[in-house]
């Protein structure tokens, strides 16, 4: 069965954008060692992706002309109506991810479901107990505020952790399980 995963990176203060969807502090760190091939590993497991519309909206603008998966279908959970990029696998859908998420995995194909970006996003899938696993980065920058890694309705069931390694610039990437599921 497919699982529903949360790979991002976080800031050692547990922020993954600044509040106004800053990324410079992240970009930085581009192309460093073992982030290359975490990633490739990571995505030859997944058959979809999910994300919000403020991280789609961000992807269309800060990657014009580009789709970064233009082989892997992607679900948007949106209000608004906005336009798919050509050549693109995109489904625009509003409403509870508890709606969606058989259909997610069910378009995975036996693969995982990734939620890219937006910890709000990942929180509404965790508070209906539908987050499988926590994959998380953690960068040596120290933020002070900005947006959460998962803000939460409330706290977690205590999460198990698979595997933990170090990578360059002193990056560490944390697997967790979600232990119980949550009502």
């Amino acid at each position: 069965m497919s699982s529903i995963q949360y790979f991002v990176a976080s800031s050692l203060d547990g922020f993954i954008a600044t509040a106004d969807d800053n990324l410079d502090w992240l970009l930085q760190f581009d192309g460093f060692v073992g982030g290359k091939e975490s990633y490739d590993a990571f995505m030859a497991d997944v058959g979809a992706i999910v994300m919000g519309g403020e991280t789609y909206a961000w992807l269309m603008e800060h990657e014009p002309g580009k789709w970064p998966y233009p082989s892997t279908p992607c679900w948007v959970f949106t209000h608004h109506e906005l336009p798919a990029p050509k050549g693109s696998d995109v489904t625009f859908v509003r409403g509870p991810v508890g709606e969606f998420a058989q259909d997610l995995r069910d378009n995975a194909a036996g693969r995982n479901v990734w939620i890219v970006g937006g910890g709000v996003l990942a929180a509404q899938f965790a508070d209906a107990g539908l987050l499988d696993e926590l994959i998380i980065s953690i960068i040596p920058v120290v933020l002070g505020s900005g947006k959460a890694v998962l803000p939460l309705a409330r706290p977690t069931a205590p999460l198990e952790l698979i595997s933990s390694h170090t990578m360059g610039r002193g990056i560490l990437e944390l697997r967790y399980r979600f232990a119980a599921k949550r009502a």
